[in-house]
């Protein structure tokens, strides 16, 4: 907004009577110039006249007085547009949000720890050769085949429980109320039996035994492997760990410099707020020449003694 504020000049209380008593003569005038009329008019009743309209013809000095009320009235614009201006000045500096000229410290990206899956079983037959794998399936099989020949309740094992219950000779009704005798002739002894089982089992224990040695072989290293992966992941853990602590205390020690940094920022730009509000408050209006001989007129009627132009 424009003005014309200064150090030296007219105080507010002073521009605010002056103003008023342009207002007021201003309004004089215009109460003088309102009604004018080109004629007298008179009406006359039983001898008596009566006056219908007064006369009120254009005053002789009518263009001294125009020209004193555009005067008036361009002097109260005048100082009425400076007493706003010093109170919008005002009123922006008391509303003035402070602003730092510091950005405040970005709050880091921690680092992520990147830790390994725990592998399983699959993983550990993954690392056999294709040679063991294929001989791991070769004794698997006969491990597999034999034992259900020879376990309980296989063939085997029924064979051998079935044997010593087994008749020389049985009876069968062929015809109603005669038996005809069936004779049974085994081709096993109970000898015979338990050599079978005891060869296959001898060949099932060898299998299995290298059944046994691979599974166990995949099982420890799969043991072997998460042992491992479980160490370098407490490792990695650690650095991580470290390296976000370092990450923090540094941003704790840069968000402590920038609060006090903004304290002292914000302290000093309330001082200089605070006194540019007591410099605007000292301003005065400072009166353009054009309007000066107005303002002296008041000023003398309100009895001030400051200089006059």
């Amino acid at each position: 907004m424009k003005h014309s504020l200064a150090v030296k000049g007219l105080s507010l209380s002073q521009a605010q009577s002056i103003s008023n008593l342009c207002y007021q003569r201003a309004l004089e005038i215009t109460n003088q110039l309102s009604g004018l009329n080109n004629a007298k008019k008179v009406i006359s009743v039983e001898k008596k006249e009566y006056d219908v309209q007064t006369a009120k013809p254009i005053p002789t000095n009518v263009v001294a007085l125009l020209m004193e009320k555009a005067k008036l009235h361009g002097t109260q614009a005048f100082l009425m547009t400076n007493i706003k201006a010093k109170d919008q000045l005002l009123t922006d500096l008391k509303r003035a949000q402070f602003t730092p000229t510091i950005e405040a410290p970005v709050k880091p990206d921690f680092v992520q720890a990147k830790l390994q899956g725990a592998v399983n079983e699959d993983w550990g037959w993954d690392q056999l050769s294709v040679t063991e794998l294929c001989e791991f399936l070769e004794h698997e099989a006969y491990a597999a085949h034999i034992g259900q020949f020879i376990h309980k309740d296989s063939i085997l094992d029924n064979l051998r429980k079935e044997l010593p219950h087994v008749k020389n000779l049985e009876w069968m009704e062929i015809e109603s109320g005669k038996k005809t005798p069936i004779i049974i002739t085994t081709h096993h002894t109970s000898e015979q039996l338990l050599k079978v089982h005891e060869e296959l089992a001898a060949k099932h224990r060898t299998h299995e035994m290298r059944v046994n040695y691979f599974k166990a072989k995949v099982k420890n290293m799969v043991t072997e492997e998460n042992a491992r992966i479980a160490k370098e992941n407490g490792i990695e853990q650690g650095r991580v760990n470290a390296e976000n602590e370092r990450l923090n205390n540094d941003f704790r020690m840069a968000y402590k410099s920038y609060t006090d940094e903004l304290a002292k920022e914000r302290e000093e730009a309330e001082g200089k707020r605070q006194d540019d509000i007591k410099n605007v408050a000292a301003l005065r209006i400072e009166v353009d020449a054009r309007y000066q001989d107005v303002v002296n007129k008041y000023l003398a009627d309100l009895g001030s003694e400051e200089p006059k132009a």
